[in-house]
């Protein structure tokens, strides 16, 4: 039998999001069936239902950072039992057999991922719709346990800030001795902060105005450079072995590349389209350094976060929202005006109208 389900859905580009019914479909052999506490709010979910990215399937209901309790499980399901605390991230299928999903990086699927929302079911072809509702069904593969003693709401966040950045710190080996810089202090950049501190480097922000020292040096870094400050930026030149870039929109890069060191690499986890500046390969080519992209992180990897989090006591810096009071937070996350990600409590569907 489906399961009846309330969610916040837009039905268009310029429509608010308001209360939507639907249906979660009933637990298959290896699904499992979860019901939601907290949710958090990614800048993935304004461009998407706002049409920023292309066209999607409406109505749409976002989110993708889901923590949740367990409340059934299919036959066939062995890693997760009723009242387990588990969290859901960005994609809910992929193809499970192209040699990207065999090596764990079911996000670089080549066969294309299934996204937890405003994306194709690729079993029975209905939209998949996320977080920003009362109850999921998701594959037992894509779901992952959360350590009991994080605080949810904070814990949300990891599902996609938390994995985006922690999988090119992974890739490129961040450690005791690494230098790492991030590039803005916002929902990604200060997750970025706090995983690189805890994994043993001298971490650096970049920022684009003063008067954020104290806020990162409370999150991690042990220095912050002006970018827009010449003489600071010349200051770090060939410094860091690596930059995690989380700005999102269009940037210019090639300031940062001259501080990168030899054999360092620039990652940009922010932003999708191209760049209006050219990249100038002089200093690439001369320093062997490399400008890359990355997306989110296999299952295991997000598992591995999880685990590495729950050692450190990291969660994310959040304010609780009602889900009535999602449009405002849209607005608000347009001017950066939240420290550092919201997260719905799904506890307040209940007096929704």
């Amino acid at each position: 039998m489906v399961m009846p389900v309330r969610g916040y859905a837009a039905h268009s580009a310029t429509s608010a999001l308001g209360l939507f019914s639907f249906v979660r479909r009933d637990p298959r052999p290896n699904d499992v069936a979860i019901e939601i506490e907290f949710a958090g709010v990614c800048h993935s979910d304004l461009h998407t239902v706002r049409g920023d990215w292309g066209v999607p399937r409406y109505p749409v209901v976002p989110g993708h950072e889901i923590i949740g309790r367990v409340t059934a499980v299919g036959a066939d399901v062995t890693r997760f039992t009723v009242g387990q605390r588990v969290g859901v991230g960005c994609m809910v299928d992929s193809c499970q057999h192209c040699p990207a999903c065999a090596q764990g990086l079911e996000q670089y699927c080549e066969n294309g991922m299934t996204g937890t929302y405003n994306d194709v079911d690729r079993h029975d072809g209905t939209s998949t719709q996320g977080g920003y509702s009362e109850r999921i069904v998701v594959s037992e593969q894509f779901v992952v346990n959360v350590p009991e003693h994080l605080d949810p709401a904070g814990a949300a966040p990891l599902l996609c800030a938390g994995i985006t950045t922690w999988s090119p710190l992974r890739h490129w080996k961040v450690g005791p001795g690494s230098k790492v810089a991030v590039v803005g202090l916002g929902g990604l950049g200060h997750m970025a902060l706090k995983l690189a501190k805890a994994m043993g480097a001298e971490v650096t922000l970049f920022s684009r105005s003063p008067g954020k020292e104290a806020d990162a040096q409370r999150l991690g870094a042990s220095h912050v450079v002006i970018s827009t400050d010449p003489a600071q930026m010349k200051a770090v030149r060939g410094q860091f072995d690596l930059i995690i870039d989380t700005v999102t929109y269009v940037h210019e890069l090639n300031p940062y590349v001259s501080t990168l060191a030899v054999s360092g690499t620039l990652v940009l986890v922010g932003y999708l389209g191209p760049l209006e500046e050219m990249l100038n390969t002089a200093p690439m080519v001369m320093g062997r350094k490399s400008v890359a992209g990355s997306v989110i992180g296999g299952i295991a990897e997000t598992q591995e976060m999880l685990d590495f989090c729950g050692q450190h006591g990291i969660t994310a810096d959040i304010e609780r929202i009602d889900i009535g009071s999602i449009n405002d937070a849209y607005e608000r996350m347009l001017k950066s005006d939240v420290k550092y990600r919201f997260v719905i409590d799904i506890a307040s569907f209940q007096g929704a109208a």
